[in-house]
């Protein structure tokens, strides 16, 4: 089977079919969303909260997302496989953001990059694309800003900041990345910039009029027993489940229900 390519993300932009995207950060998750026909799977440093228990993205190391990322590729067969570049992996030099950036395609065998930002890194994803790394950008809401813009922060309230994410779209775009991830915009605002660019717009929290969406794995399964955001939509509640089953589990053992003969040499 042949795994998607930026190419084949391209084609279904091209034909206005909407493009599926779901993070992953295990080979198991990566497998079940390939065999959903997921078309595009991000590993994103949102792994910081839903797998490795910080509250922001900021802790986790590119070591971090290398290991994932290599679990999501060797997990998944048909699926494109992105991996976010995490905090500071490329806000130093353009040769040490290179150096990053290659060793997510090299070690981890990823077939993409997303980096965050707009008019400030689109010099850095050209030197990218032009050394052979495909990249996607993100703009809106940046979760690696938190602590600067202090808080996650809807963006396209004003005609200004809708008119500095349509220049930061435009910048990505003559910078050669092949698509962009565009969160928690204003979906009026978003309509206008998806409308202005010529390269999918991959949306969160903004609103139908994007090319595509993308989703966190642990909301859309109900994972996270305590909180659901907004832009999310849970299909599941696998955090009931999964507690009822260790529950089971745990009476079985100690009432000696578990294990039965079936179930030892």
């Amino acid at each position: 089977m042949m795994r998607n390519t930026v190419s084949d993300i391209w084609k279904l932009y091209k034909k206005g079919e909407k493009i599926a995207c779901v993070t992953a950060y295990d080979s198991t998750s990566a497998l079940l969303a390939d065999r959903a026909a997921v078309d595009l799977l991000l590993v994103g440093d949102s792994l910081g909260m839903t797998v490795l228990g910080h509250d922001t993205t900021i802790p986790v190391s590119i070591d971090d997302c290398l290991r994932h990322s290599a679990a999501v590729v060797r997990g998944s067969e048909k699926a494109l496989v992105v991996a976010d570049m995490p905090f500071m992996s490329y806000h130093g030099s353009s040769h040490e953001a290179l150096k990053n950036a290659s060793r997510f395609m090299q070690e981890s065998l990823v077939s993409a990059v997303k980096i965050e930002g707009g008019e400030e890194v689109a010099d850095l994803v050209k030197k990218m694309v032009q050394g052979g790394i495909p990249v996607m950008g993100h703009i809106g809401l940046l979760p690696q800003a938190v602590l600067v813009k202090g808080g996650y922060k809807v963006r396209g309230r004003t005609e200004e900041d809708e008119q500095q994410l349509l220049k930061d779209g435009l910048a990505l775009q003559a910078a050669g990345a092949f698509a962009i991830v565009m969160e928690c915009v204003k979906s009026d605002a978003a309509k206008r910039i998806v409308t202005a660019l010529d390269i999918p717009i991959i949306g969160i929290g903004s609103g139908l009029g994007c090319d595509g969406e993308v989703q966190v794995m642990h909301d859309i399964l109900g994972l996270n027993p305590d909180f659901i955001p907004r832009h999310a939509k849970k299909y599941l509640d696998l955090a009931e489940q999964i507690n009822g089953a260790f529950t089971q589990y745990k009476d079985d053992v100690k009432s000696d229900r578990f294990p039965t003969q079936e179930n030892w040499y």
